[in-house]
């Protein structure tokens, strides 16, 4: 591999195994896999290759009577879902981003989003995957069939490995049915306190949700769906998603509404079926709709969300929970334009979280703002064998060194 090659673009996976495997027996040069790039990360290597993995975009099969789908790690999502809807099927991920962020991507961040309550995670979806180790040596695990349990469950292991392990390039998923209908429950609290109590009851609801969001005041502004939901003002909204037949949906809008009415909730709508599509854009976006520099992602035992939400709001965050799974995810106000502001911001924060046994981690921040991640990272009960793993799979430390999940290089 020429020195001064600073990006590499594979059109097939050989052509991808090639270049790793004379990469580590010559050059070893550190190896940066890149999706979409909608999730960027520093590599800890002045002289890193990206290696770009959006030309790996083919339909290997699509036997859709099996609801499987066999294809290679690049493919938009956007794309897939295009695919997958011709046939009323789809992956029941959320994904902001999605007509830039690749399947490949999306396994290696773990990322879900508000249908991660009801629906579940990647985890749950991938059933086959195919990798190139830092050696450029190929590896599957799984099938292409839901029952196969045949070796180690390596699928699990590439799962939000952050490209550390292994340069994915082909999975096998199994899919869902689109449901008939999608709908949207909203709440307005005045306090989280309340809100607390209303998160409570819906643990023991007679609804099966498929979303248990919550948003404070400065993210309803990010969603930009306040016109959507004609809303008075509320300090604090509670989301509640259901999909099914419409008479399952109408019923358990009816039912949910009866359920937290005891709570002091001052304004409730059930939205439409058009209001309830703009405001899952709205909930699925936020993540990257802001034009703060700094966003944290935190998760916590469910039963601390609000207090957690209630702290990133006194930090002047725009904070976002998936209030079933204990996940928060905050930007901080555009006036943190210093590290110094950001760290201040941000440690008490950290301290709450690990206080909870969770952890919290910068998704995105300035460059020049390393000690943010140091005042954030919680993983130094699991650093220890991360790091083994790390050196039994790649020992030279050639893919993407140094990013947080496996500690320093």
């Amino acid at each position: 591999m020429p020195d001064s090659q600073s990006v590499f673009q594979p059109n097939t996976q050989a052509e991808l195994a090639q270049f790793v495997a004379d990469n580590a027996a010559d050059s070893r040069r550190s190896l940066q896999p890149i999706g979409g790039g909608t999730t960027p990360h520093d590599v800890n290597a002045t002289d890193a290759c990206e290696v770009r993995l959006d030309g790996l975009n083919r339909v290997i099969d699509y036997p859709a009577r099996d609801m499987t789908i066999t294809v290679e790690a690049g493919i938009r999502i956007a794309e897939l879902n295009r695919l997958l809807a011709a046939e009323n099927q789809r992956l029941p991920i959320d994904v902001p981003q999605a007509e830039q962020a690749t399947l490949g991507g999306v396994i290696a961040t773990n990322w879900s989003g508000s249908r991660r309550f009801g629906c579940g995670t990647m985890r749950d979806y991938v059933i086959g995957i195919s990798a190139i180790d830092a050696s450029g040596q190929r590896f599957s695990a799984g099938g292409r069939v839901v029952k196969n349990v045949a070796g180690y469950d390596l699928c699990k292991l590439l799962i939000g490995s952050r490209g550390t392990l292994a340069i994915i390039s082909q999975v096998t998923l199994k899919l869902r049915p689109i449901p008939e209908e999608t709908r949207i429950a909203a709440f307005g609290f005045h306090s989280t306190e309340k809100l607390d109590a209303a998160l409570a009851r819906l643990v023991t609801s007679a609804t099966r949700p498929i979303a248990i969001d919550v948003s404070n005041e400065p993210a309803m502004q990010l969603l930009n769906i306040q016109r959507t939901i004609e809303k008075a003002a509320m300090p604090t909204m509670l989301f509640v998603g259901f999909e099914g037949t419409r008479h399952e949906v109408d019923w358990q809008l009816e039912t949910v509404a009866n359920e937290l009415r005891p709570f002091e909730c001052p304004w409730s709508q059930a939205l439409s079926k058009v209001e309830s599509e703009g405001c899952w854009i709205g909930l699925t976006e936020f993540s990257i709709r802001s034009a703060s520099s700094t966003t944290i992602k935190a998760t916590i035992p469910p039963s601390r969300t609000c207090e957690l939400v209630r702290m990133a709001t006194l930090a002047g965050m725009a904070a976002q929970a998936h209030a079933g799974n204990g996940i928060v995810i905050g930007h901080l106000s555009e006036r943190a334009s210093t590290a110094d502001q950001a760290i201040a911001a941000t440690r008490p924060l950290g301290d709450f979280v690990r206080s909870c046994g969770g952890h919290l981690s910068v998704l995105r921040s300035p460059n020049e703002w390393p000690a943010l991640d140091v005042v954030a990272d919680s993983w130094a009960g699991s650093l220890a064998w991360t790091q083994r793993l790390k050196r039994q799979l790649d020992p030279h430390s050639l893919l993407n060194p140094g990013v947080m999940a496996f500690g320093p290089a």
